[in-house]
């Protein structure tokens, strides 16, 4: 079992963490209109990086998100952070 460490409370088991989506992915303005391929594209393409990528997860035990750079190819966790620098 891979265990991840929450920037909150420290290494904790994979289980207890969901994920929540890619870091940077920007969400469409629903104040204008927005065409069903901009949504599809929004909910359903991922960039799939092979390698270090950025991500949002949510550690389900205290319900805080951060993010964790992690390698896709070898699962490494290189680092987690906070998303509010305040929190942290």
């Amino acid at each position: 079992m891979q265990q991840f460490p929450c920037p909150f409370c420290g290494l904790r088991d994979e289980r207890e963490f969901h994920f929540a989506g890619e870091a940077g992915k920007t969400r469409p303005d629903t104040t204008k209109e927005i065409s069903d391929a901009d949504w599809t594209a929004y909910l359903y393409y991922c960039t799939n990086a092979k390698g270090p990528s950025r991500e949002i997860w949510v550690h389900t035990t205290c319900q805080e998100y951060f993010a964790m750079t992690r390698d896709t190819v070898s699962m490494e966790v290189l680092s987690t952070e906070a998303l509010n620098e305040d929190a942290a």
